[in-house]
């Protein structure tokens, strides 16, 4: 294989990022506040600001999984035991040590192992669970009379908040990892301008260089 700078971030996947971050950050700002943690802004807005974020995010969320799955970019979120253990094990131990990073990144895997899983993990498990009972709080007028769920309310409350909270600490774990290894600058530079290092084929270089060629640098 040989490295070279390659376009693996495209323009949507960046937006998506982004705007996605700062939805979250708004959530947890919003229902902080709800909650009493804060009191920045009175309830109403924060309960107003807080339901638009979250339709925001659910409408953004549609379209990534639309996008993810017609263009085959599903492929780098598949969970593999290949590696896994060596990158966990460099992020437990052998960072402290300064150790090289034991994943390098190629076209069809720009996610290491352990991203992979986590990212699967919020797509499939921490992203539903907040979206449905979000949605089941926000419509609680709708299902909530009926015998068997009359006073359900708290336990959804609850769901829903100890959800935002794993958000919160992956949140809080993905920016502590910005900071380890290369400089935080070339961590976030490849989602802002798309590119990074990728360890090609000659195969998926010969591809690249003859039918996308705008990609690879």
């Amino acid at each position: 294989m040989s490295t070279h700078k390659v376009k693996v971030f495209t323009r949507f996947e960046r937006f998506w990022h982004w705007t996605q971050m700062a939805l979250i950050f708004t959530l947890l700002f919003s229902g902080a506040g709800i909650h009493g943690f804060h009191h920045l802004m009175n309830f109403e807005t924060l309960v107003w600001v807080h339901v638009i974020s979250a339709l925001a995010l659910i409408v953004l969320w549609v379209f990534a999984i639309f996008w993810h799955l017609t263009t085959g970019n599903w492929r780098h979120y598949m969970p593999t035991t290949d590696g896994l253990f060596k990158v966990a094990r460099y992020y437990a131990f052998g960072i402290f040590k300064g150790e090289d990073h034991p994943y390098r990144k190629r076209f069809w895997h720009k996610h290491n192992p352990l991203q992979a899983v986590s990212y699967l993990f919020l797509k499939v498990a921490l992203f539903p669970l907040l979206w449905i009972t979000g949605l089941a709080y926000l419509l609680y007028g709708f299902w909530g009379q009926g015998a068997l769920t009359a006073g359900s309310l708290e336990s959804v409350a609850v769901i829903h908040t100890a959800a935002a909270f794993a958000m919160a600490v992956f949140i809080v774990i993905h920016v502590y990892l910005l900071t380890t290894g290369h400089s935080t600058v070339e961590h976030i530079k490849p989602m802002i301008t798309g590119y990074d290092e990728v360890d090609l084929t000659p195969e998926e270089e010969a591809y690249l260089e003859q039918d996308e060629p705008g990609r690879i640098v």
